[in-house]
């Protein structure tokens, strides 16, 4: 399993991902105002708990989420549908930031809160009908360091892990979805809680 853990960071990080094209940006935001916007995020959101349907079984999703456009367009995923809110100051503070780097004008944020090392996102892409062919999915992470995993669809031998630190951006394009799973996994290490932001388009 490659992996890139404990090297020295370049701004713009290309990971080696045949089929997909994949870009970590790792000081997207610095420390303080990543930590601002954490503080920020955690209390003015109104955090839910979902109920999912995996393989015809429901539980209750393994974190916290909500949900944010600038249209009504609703987003559905594992049997659920979730229906936005308007973006808040913070969240549009960020999202246009990410526009600029993306060169790209997202729709919709989807947030997701892992409480603690028990709280993961299993394996899944962002392929949902709603989101069109070859998505563009842009994943700001604020809170604890969180390892991240890939796995190929066709190999599932075929794997990459890294770490998504504070401040941190990772940008999936062109076939990154279609042709790869991605997954937060539990950790038994005592962490802090993480905000992910995933930014989208949904028309």
């Amino acid at each position: 399993m490659a992996d890139l853990f404990n090297k020295s960071f370049s701004e713009e990080i290309h990971l080696d991902m045949g089929g997909a094209s994949v870009i970590l940006y790792p000081n997207f935001i610095n420390q303080k105002t990543s930590d601002i916007y954490f503080q920020q995020l955690i209390s003015e959101t109104p955090w839910r708990q979902d109920d999912i349907k995996v393989f015809g079984k429901t539980y209750a999703q393994p974190r916290l989420t909500a949900l944010y456009a600038d249209n009504d367009k609703p987003y559905s995923y594992s049997n659920l549908t979730m229906h936005p809110l308007k973006f808040t100051p913070t969240l549009k503070t960020i999202k246009e930031s990410v526009e600029e780097l993306a060169k790209t004008k997202f729709t919709t944020c989807l947030l997701n809160l892992y409480r603690d090392g028990n709280d993961s996102n299993g394996w899944h892409a962002d392929d949902e009908r709603e989101l069109g062919k070859n998505p563009i999915i842009a994943s700001v992470s604020l809170g604890a360091d969180r390892i991240f995993k890939f796995r190929k669809k066709k190999d599932k031998k075929e794997t990459l892990k890294i770490l998504l630190t504070n401040g941190s951006l990772l940008l999936m394009k062109d076939e990154a979805q279609h042709n790869w799973q991605h997954q937060l996994p539990k950790t038994k290490k005592l962490i802090g809680p993480r905000i992910n932001l995933t930014f989208r388009i949904i028309n």
